[in-house]
């Protein structure tokens, strides 16, 4: 992992460029000397910039209490200082990804720059104007004469290579472009997901490029780059559509491993703003959950059943009924319930004699407690879910209460939403006396200050909005600990070819918008996924989803493919199966489990002989299969096509 170099180590002393002997013809200062000078300047205004957002971070940190509104800008300035001087410090000169040259040359950065004179150094890739960098192709130049993209390792250039659009500058280029972008796609792979921000293609910075409205389903094949695709959208869509920091956006992937093997991604495009988490992270009751296939809770209709459940805890009785327009349309059964007895206080004398009686038609409850009544008593279950068969009542019955599956997390985060959190009303009444308690504060201040005050603008600080802006919310319980809950102003759902209905269910929830980005493969679906996407997402209410496919893979070499094709090609002949653009020279082996130990690598390697789901939207050197004639065809070319560079197939037969 990169380490924070030491203050002033961004000044360049030495040559940016350190090509090695077998790119010496790369070295001709014809080539390269105008970078050289580009990079000092750059190397220089990068000093100068940290030791000025360092001053001001100091500076921020150091003033002292103020009013609620202004500690709340203090600290969100120093976020901002913090989030800003992490980049800077993380890349040094090497936040450049490459040039293009067109009317003017122009330098593509991580993020954008401008020197003390207002001239800009480096232009941030997520710009308009630098959408010909990764957009331009020898058919649609957009513009550009030529295009030059770096590779970096330690802060120097270790090689580059050039697009040429017009032939008279074939001589100031190294045209070696092709050649050398696909060679650098067999590098050896990290245990963390590699950088190819330099190198993203049309194809996928056309997708990156798309609006947030409605749902984008990026449908592609092993290998096409979908998850960088969605990554890299997600920090694109923050920086176009600035509106969407607001509520935020969601990056939800398989598994924990798979999140540690992404996490580095966001950070390194100089973007903190998007959450990461697995569905099991949404619902508190996910960290313990036991996997289980139960097809009857996947339903929409199961999650659905929960509306039914509540509304058999509310029933007021006749002399009670007109109280219900106290409840607000769209309140959960626990905030309906302190509005409606609110009303009842406010209108009937003696009201706590019908406490009891408001307790016993409209209870407080858990949402927990109720869906673990749905699966210990039937008659419970019939009466929310009459459209079940006896069968399916007792297939549904359990002895332990607090059993949970991951079948149950949808139904238990829809009763969450409709019961609503036991404590809520609590936090909420302590917040409300807390408010008061300061709006006295204030306003006795505020009165002393009109007495003593010889000048009229005090007088403004009788209104209670301009009272309200010197509230210390800091100081304030919080309302909502939840901050999965949403709702987000974007969702991104990688692997979504593997979601339920139910769990579309709980995403839904959390982006009312149908703000999406859907990504996934129907091929690599380990239930059936017959229908298209857009017949899928329609069913669970996402209507109007665009698809853009991916066809080209990156990643899996042409050997590999030939093998993994026919494996999927039989259970989905409609698969997208990606053309591979490179070639190992490796054939795929096959052999005896007796010759696993003879195999290593320079890179990373993984042996798989069970749970082949575990390695999805992973990747590896290596990959080591034992026995998967057992696995279903899914998982065999979910597995297979995890290798950049080896694949070998043994079995454990005679």
């Amino acid at each position: 992992m990169r380490q924070d170099p030491p203050q002033g180590a961004d000044s360049l002393t030495v040559p940016a460029f350190s090509l090695p002997d077998a790119l010496a013809a790369k070295r001709d200062p014809a080539l390269i000397a105008a970078d050289e000078l580009f990079f000092e300047r750059l190397s220089a205004h990068l000093a100068h910039t940290i030791a000025e957002l360092e001053l001001q971070r100091e500076s921020a940190l150091q003033q002292g209490e103020a009013s609620g509104g202004e500690n709340v800008e203090r600290d969100m300035q120093v976020r901002r200082l913090t989030a800003r001087l992490r980049t800077l410090r993380r890349y040094g000169i090497d936040l450049t990804l490459g040039r293009m040259v067109g009317p003017q040359t122009t330098y593509i950065g991580r993020l954008g720059l401008v020197d003390a004179n207002g001239e800009r150094l480096l232009l941030d890739w997520r710009s308009l104007a630098a959408e010909p960098f990764f957009g331009a192709t020898h058919a649609r130049p957009m513009g550009l004469a030529s295009r030059r993209r770096y590779r970096w390792a330690d802060r120097r250039v270790t090689d580059y290579w050039d697009e040429v659009f017009d032939g008279e500058l074939a001589g100031q280029t190294a045209l070696d472009d092709q050649s050398a972008f696909i060679a650098s796609l067999g590098d050896a792979r990290s245990p963390r997901m590699r950088d190819v921000l330099s190198t993203i293609q049309a194809d996928q910075d056309a997708i990156i490029r798309a609006g947030s409205r409605g749902a984008l389903v990026v449908d592609g094949g092993p290998g096409t780059g979908k998850t960088v695709v969605a990554l890299h959208r997600a920090a694109y869509l923050l920086y176009s559509e600035p509106q969407l920091s607001d509520r935020g956006i969601l990056f939800v992937g398989p598994h924990p491993r798979y999140l540690a093997y992404v996490a580095d991604v966001l950070p390194s495009l100089g973007e903190h703003r998007v959450q990461l988490a697995t569905l099991r992270d949404l619902v508190p009751e996910g960290a313990t959950a036991a996997e289980a296939n139960e097809p009857l809770k996947q339903t929409t209709r199961m999650v659905e059943l929960i509306d039914n459940a509540v509304s058999l805890y509310e029933r007021l009785p006749a002399e009670l009924d007109w109280a219900l327009d106290a409840a607000d349309l769209g309140a959960s059964h626990n905030e309906a319930r302190e509005q409606i007895w609110q009303a009842i206080v406010d209108e009937v004398e003696d009201a706590d004699e019908l406490r009891p009686l408001f307790n016993r038609h409209w209870p407080l409850l858990d949402p927990a407690t109720v869906v673990a009544a749905l699966w210990t008593k039937p008659d419970f279950l019939r009466r929310s879910a009459p459209w079940l068969s006896d069968a399916d009542v007792r297939s549904l019955q359990r002895a332990d209460e607090a059993a949970w599956t991951t079948a149950d997390l949808p139904i238990l985060d829809a009763a969450r939403a409709r019961i609503g959190d036991p404590d809520s009303a609590r936090r909420e009444r302590e917040r409300a006396i807390a408010v008061a308690a300061q709006r006295d504060q204030i306003r006795l201040v505020v009165d002393d200050l009109i007495a003593s005050a010889s000048f009229d603008e005090v007088w403004m600080l009788k209104e209670q909005a301009m009272q309200d802006t010197l509230l210390d919310t800091d100081a304030l319980p919080s309302a909502s600990p939840d901050s999965l809950a949403g709702p987000f102003a974007h969702i991104v759902v990688d692997e979504a070819q593997e979601l339920t209905d139910a769990e579309w269910q709980l995403l839904l929830r959390r982006c009312p918008s149908r703000s999406f980005t859907i990504v996934g493969d129907r091929a690599q679906a380990r239930s059936p996924f017959a229908e298209t996407w857009q017949q899928r997402l329609s069913r669970v209410g996402i209507e109007h989803a665009a698809v853009a496919s991916l066809t080209v893979n990156y990643r899996t070499p042409a050997e590999i493919m030939a093998a993994a094709e026919p494996v999927i090609r039989a259970v989905l002949p409609d698969a997208n199966v990606p053309t591979s653009i490179r070639e190992s020279g490796v054939a795929v082996h096959y052999g005896h489990v007796d010759e696993l130990s003879s195999f290593t690598t320079e890179g990373t390697m993984v042996v798989i002989d069970e749970q082949p789901e575990l390695t999805k939207g992973l990747e590896f050197d290596l990959v080591i299969l034992i026995d998967p004639q057992r696995w279903s065809a899914v998982d065999r070319y979910v597995a297979m096509t995890r290798a950049t560079h080896r694949l070998v197939i043994l079995s454990s037969g005679s």
